[in-house]
């Protein structure tokens, strides 16, 4: 039996277009302002925030700004605000929370700021920016608690509260949280910031009211979701209905070696998705563990960035995709499991599993694996007694390659899709006591493939005073950038502290947990990412390319790809190269014959 075709939106298309762009807009405006008034260098050079608006019942209808794991589950966090407070929000209002258990959040570095917005007497939105804090208290310096047992471990919890009543900031709140972070003074004009954009948002979406009139506007809401949710059944109508399964995994809980699965299981049914993690490992003592809210912007970011990238994102978008996350397990923890992690790891995994599965309905859209990272998180005390944190953002992996583009040699991490930026060195150097020495692209690191995987970076930094780490790393015990299609793996990272004294001294670090050490060297070899495609299908001028660009030996052009150069030049022996080619398709036939 054929399936159904659904009708396009009876709303005005081009006010829908108009009133969509408008809000998108906004919302990149909200970031903009959020850059250039935040302090903390996480905010004003990495962009490690997100703004989003709600419609008055908390259903996201523009998620234009920033990084998608922060705002897939958005709309989460505001209606649980809503159901806290019910019809006691107010003009004026402004509120904050955190909490994975009773306030949708992620995890508890990321602070929600929201704003209702009124026009007259009616609610008709939320202007929201989820931001991860420089450091909000808990047992380790940075957000991040790699000891962490239970989330009492990770820092200051906060549910739905009021952080202005009817425009009258509330300082005894803002006291008790800056009271709380080892960075006041970063935190307080981070806030500020915060505010300051959402009031910006709240401006200019009054300002589409008052061209549009309450009634029109409130209607392209609601077209703008029924939009959306139409564009996505009709992709999902595409695909053959079937049942198809996704695996990721871990190697440790944080403290011990274990065998931890992701398995999913998707069901395509008409214009149905559903997403079932039943067999999934469950919660663990660590914190890698995944709140609810989590789980769900990891598997819209996942199906967002498989299907068609014109459809809109937005709540609309996800009407159709059904979410079985059993609660216990490490996609659904049970309080009070430490979760911290939960935005990289295992968010990670969360999207790769779901690509996978999706990559056997459609294979030519299937996404080769990211290198999964390793870098760790450091911070010392200044003269002052005050504290500084650093992200080694500059040790981030490579991307896994799709049909038509090689990965990314370096890239923010996978729950951003390349929405965080990774921050100059030379801008480090002047703020923590840090030299950068070495990042360059690894070389015969990548997966090969028709297109190849990211090659990962070589990233290594001499901290000049004492330091503490907060080691969280993925991907050095195997290859973890997934090849596809043919495409072979991304090679693993490695992570070294050399301290210098009558001999240099090198340590492994553990993959999870924190050290507190003299000045020493930071070595970071990143993971690298996966190949799509047979890689003797690889074009001879990119290959060509990644040679001249030291991605790739001439040895490793040869034995992996076949290509054969002229000697003593860079040019490919076209003639010699096809016939490696085919003597080594020949072999690989035989070998699976």
């Amino acid at each position: 039996m054929a399936k159904k075709v659904l009708s396009l939106s009876n709303s005005d298309p081009i006010v829908l277009a108009l009133v969509q762009n408008r809000l998108d807009q906004i919302a990149v405006n909200m970031g903009w302002v959020m850059i250039r008034s935040a302090r903390s260098p996480i905010f004003n050079q990495s962009h490690d925030f997100s703004c989003f608006i709600t419609d008055s019942s908390g259903h996201l209808i523009s998620q234009a700004d920033g990084i998608p794991i922060h705002t897939g589950g958005g709309g989460i966090a505001i209606r649980s605000l809503l159901k806290k407070f019910s019809n006691k929000v107010y003009p004026g209002d402004i509120f904050l929370l955190n909490d994975p258990y009773v306030a949708g959040g992620n995890h508890l570095p990321d602070y929600v700021i929201a704003r209702p917005v009124f026009f007259n007497s009616n609610l008709i939105a939320f202007s929201c920016n989820r931001a991860h804090q420089s450091d909000i208290g808990g047992g380790a310096a940075g957000t991040y608690n790699p000891e962490a047992t239970e989330i009492f471990h990770e820092g200051l919890r906060i549910p739905p509260i009021r952080l202005s009543n009817k425009g009258k900031l509330r300082e005894d709140i803002l006291d008790l949280i800056l009271l709380n972070s080892r960075c006041p003074d970063l935190m307080e004009g981070d806030l500020y910031a915060m505010m300051g954009s959402t009031e910006i948002g709240s401006q200019q979406i009054l300002d589409i009211v008052k061209q549009y009139g309450l009634k029109t506007t409130l209607y392209s809401f609601e077209g703008i979701l029924d939009h959306a949710d139409q564009l996505m059944r009709a992709s999902i109508n595409d695909v053959k209905d079937g049942e198809y399964l996704g695996s990721e995994s871990f190697e440790n809980d944080c403290f011990d070696k274990v065998d931890v699965k992701i398995n999913v299981k998707i069901t395509i049914k008409s214009d149905t998705l559903f997403v079932d993690f039943d067999g999934t490992s469950n919660q663990i003592k660590g914190f890698k563990n995944s709140s609810l809210a989590n789980t769900h912007s990891a598997v819209y970011t996942a199906i967002a960035s498989f299907f068609d990238q014109k459809i809109p994102r937005n709540e609309g978008t996800f009407r159709c995709v059904k979410i079985n996350a059993p609660l216990g397990t490490l996609v659904n923890a049970e309080y009070p499991a430490p979760v911290t992690m939960c935005t990289v790891f295992p968010a990670h995994e969360i999207i790769h599993a779901c690509w996978w599965a999706l990559g056997q309905a459609v294979p030519e859209r299937n996404c080769a694996g990211w290198g999964k990272n390793s870098f760790p998180n450091a911070s010392g005390l200044r003269s002052d007694g005050t504290t500084w944190v650093m992200y080694n953002w500059g040790g981030l992996s490579g991307a896994g390659a799709v049909s038509g583009r090689d990965g990314f040699n370096q890239i923010g991490p996978l729950i951003t899709l390349g929405g965080l930026t990774i921050p100059n060195a030379e801008s480090y150097e002047r703020l923590y006591p840090v030299q950068v020495i070495k990042q360059e692209f690894r070389c015969d690191a990548s997966g090969v493939g028709k297109f190849r995987g990211g090659s990962g970076i070589i990233y290594e930094a001499y901290f000049e005073e004492p330091v503490e780490y907060s080691f969280r790393a993925e991907g050095l015990a195997r290859d973890t950038g997934k090849g596809v299609l043919g495409g072979f793996d991304g090679k693993k990272g490695k992570v070294e502290l050399s301290f210098e004294g009558q001999e240099t001294k090198n340590i492994i670090p553990p993959d999870y947990g924190l050290m507190r050490v003299q000045p020493n060297k930071l070595k970071i070899v990143s993971p690298a990412g996966g190949g799509f495609g047979d890689p003797l299908e690889r074009d001879f001028d990119l290959v060509l390319r990644d040679v001249k660009d030291e991605i790739i030996s001439v040895d490793f052009a040869k034995e992996q790809y076949g290509v054969l150069f002229n000697k003593g030049s860079f040019q490919v022996n076209i003639i010699e190269t096809n016939k490696l080619r085919k003597i080594k398709k020949d072999n690989k036939n035989k070998l699976f014959s």
